[in-house]
Formats: structure tokens, C-alpha cells, sequence
């Protein structure tokens, strides 16, 4: 039992030194290549910090454990709508959410649609299984990826917008930059790929080490995945956003929880190609449904947090962070008592 707490505890304090460094580079990357925090958080740092998540599911899949797999893909995103809360509560000046871009709404949108269909295919139980696959996750993955050209065709329109007002008003990048900016930009992806290969190390250590440990539990595998296994695999946006916060980044922060929620729906398709039994998600107990209504739930209150503009907080705690964490806490007991 010593072993594996030891490898948690190691493989923690790597994923929180990679998280912070990959906040830093990736806020360089949005301002070098004018991309903007939301594109880069939604895209780039979601599709980073999720790596845990999709190396657990696939190694879930493998061992002929679905619903460990899905436990941890539906249960990341309630783990990531409290980071949301967390945020909001740790950075006291000002709301979090309220300092996020309105462009938000389409991601969380997205990562909604796509929670509310992975559910509706575990409860429809017809499985339709080509080359390995069921043709559910191949839908997910094919809606993600329309949906992040969505996402992408919106941010660049406002950074044309940004781009053109730039020129009108006489603030256009001087010339001769270049050169300064190609090295400055070359040097962030070259910390922003260490930061995601420590990551990429760290996280599987982190996801068996937490395995270990629940299964000495005596819980099912359905809870651990939606708890233990989807907290320590969502450790890696809970830093990463609370670094992106500390320098300023609230888009790079909120980007990166919403666009690791729609993420985590498309990984679907690779825990379903390591998955040997059929369709996955056609396999798992219904039981990940509630555990899917419950992070909807969760991503609605942050959507209305984020469209709500009120300046006034209450006292030491917001309402909205406050309920997004109860919320939080009787899905659980409800997943537990279930």
C-alpha cells in the first residue's frame, strides 16, 4: 500500500510543475501567434491536460474495465466544473467566470451536446460495431471536430476584427519583430512540449497509482472511476487553470476546463478502439448517464456564471461557485448511494 502512495505522490508533484510550466507557455503561444487564450485553452492546453484521462480510459479499455473507462471520462467533467468553482473562489479581486470572453458559450455549448449524446447512447444499448468500434464514439469524435472548426472560424473572426482596429488606430506591430517573435514563439512550444511530455509520463503513473489504491477500497468500479481516478487525472486542469489565473489568463483558464470536457467526449473513441468487448459505450452501466446529467448540470451553472456580468460579490463566497461545489458533492453521494 506504501508503493503506490508513494508514485501518486511523485507523480502529483511532476504534474503540478508541468501544469504550471505549459500555463506560462501556452499564454505566450496565444499572445506570439494571435490565436487568443480561448482558441489556445479550448484546443491546445484541453487536448494537453487530457492526456491523462485518455491514457487511463484506453488502459481501461484494454483490461476489459468499460466501466472504470467511462467512470473516468464523465466523472472528469464534473472534476473540471469544480475546478471551474474552485477559480472562482481562490481569485477573490474579481470574478473569474465574469473575465471570461463570451466566446465561451459555444465550447461549453459544445461539451454539453456532446455529454447529453454519450448519455443518450449508454441508455439506447444498440451496439453497431465497425473495425472494433461502435459507430457512437466515431459520431462523438466527428461532432468534436466540427465543432472545434466552429470554435476556431469564431475566434478568428474576432482576431481579424482585433487586427483591423489595430491598423485603423495606428497600433500595428512595427516591423522588424519578426525575427524576435519567431525566437520567442519557437521557445515557448519547445517548454510548452516538455511541459506535455512530463505529462504525458506523470499522468499514467498518476491513473495506476490511484488504481491501486481504490482497489483496496472494496468500492465499484463505476465510482471509482467517476471520484478517485477521475479527480487524479484531473489534476492536471485543476493546475494548469489555477496557473493560467495567477498570470491573468482567465480565458487560457476557462478555455481549457470546457474544452477538456468536449475532449473528453471525443477520447471516447480511442478508449473504444483499446476495448476489446464491442461498443463501449453501449456495454457500460446506466448508471454513467447520471453521472453525465450531473456534469451538464454542473457546465449550465458555469455557462450562466460566465454570461452573468453583476459586479457585487457576496461576502467571502460567490453563490454561483458555492452551488457548482454542492452540486458537486451530492452527485456524488448520489453516484455512491446508487
Amino acid at each position: 500500500m506504501v508503493l503506490p502512495w508513494f508514485f501518486f505522490v511523485v507523480s502529483a508533484g511532476a504534474i503540478v510543475f508541468a501544469g504550471t510550466k505549459l500555463s506560462r507557455y501556452g499564454d505566450q503561444i496565444a499572445e506570439l501567434t494571435g490565436l487568443g487564450r480561448l482558441w489556445i485553452g479550448v484546443v491546445l492546453m484541453a487536448a494537453a491536460t487530457s492526456l491523462p484521462e485518455v491514457f487511463t480510459t484506453m488502459s481501461a479499455g484494454w483490461i476489459d474495465a468499460p466501466d472504470l473507462a467511462a467512470g473516468n471520462l464523465f466523472g472528469a467533467g464534473m472534476s473540471n466544473m469544480l475546478t471551474l468553482g474552485l477559480i472562482d473562489l481562490l481569485y477573490r479581486q474579481k470574478r473569474v467566470w465574469q473575465q471570461a470572453a463570451l466566446g465561451h458559450t459555444l465550447t461549453a455549448t459544445l461539451a454539453m451536446v456532446l455529454t447529453a449524446l454519450a448519455a443518450f447512447f449508454v441508455l439506447l444499448r444498440v451496439e453497431v460495431v465497425h473495425f472494433g468500434v461502435g459507430f457512437e464514439s466515431v459520431i462523438l469524435l466527428i461532432l468534436y471536430v466540427l465543432g472545434m472548426r466552429l470554435v476556431f472560424r469564431q475566434e478568428d473572426m474576432a482576431r481579424r476584427q482585433l487586427e483591423h482596429k489595430a491598423v485603423v488606430e495606428g497600433l500595428a506591430e512595427e516591423p522588424g519583430s519578426d525575427g524576435s517573435r519567431r525566437d520567442a514563439l519557437r521557445y515557448a512550444v519547445r517548454g510548452f512540449s516538455i511541459g506535455a511530455l512530463v505529462l504525458l509520463v506523470a499522468a499514467p503513473v498518476l491513473a495506476w497509482s490511484a488504481e491501486r489504491i481504490a482497489e483496496e477500497s472494496g468500492m465499484t468500479a463505476t465510482f471509482i472511476g467517476t471520484s478517485l481516478v477521475a479527480i487524479t487525472t484531473s489534476l492536471p486542469e485543476l493546475v494548469v487553470s489555477i496557473s493560467a489565473v495567477r498570470l491573468g489568463a482567465f480565458d487560457l483558464a476557462v478555455g481549457n476546463l470546457f474544452g477538456s470536457n468536449a475532449f473528453n467526449m471525443a477520447a471516447f473513441f480511442f478508449a473504444d478502439l483499446a476495448y476489446r468487448g464491442g461498443g463501449l459505450l453501449s456495454t457500460v452501466s446506466s448508471t454513467h448517464a447520471l453521472t453525465a446529467l450531473w456534469a451538464i448540470i454542473m457546465m449550465n451553472i458555469g455557462l450562466m456564471g460566465i454570461i452573468y456580468r453583476a459586479e457585487r460579490r457576496f461576502r467571502l463566497i460567490e453563490p454561483d461557485s458555492l452551488l457548482m461545489i454542492v452540486v458537486y458533492v451530492l452527485g456524488l453521494s448520489l453516484l455512491f448511494n446508487g
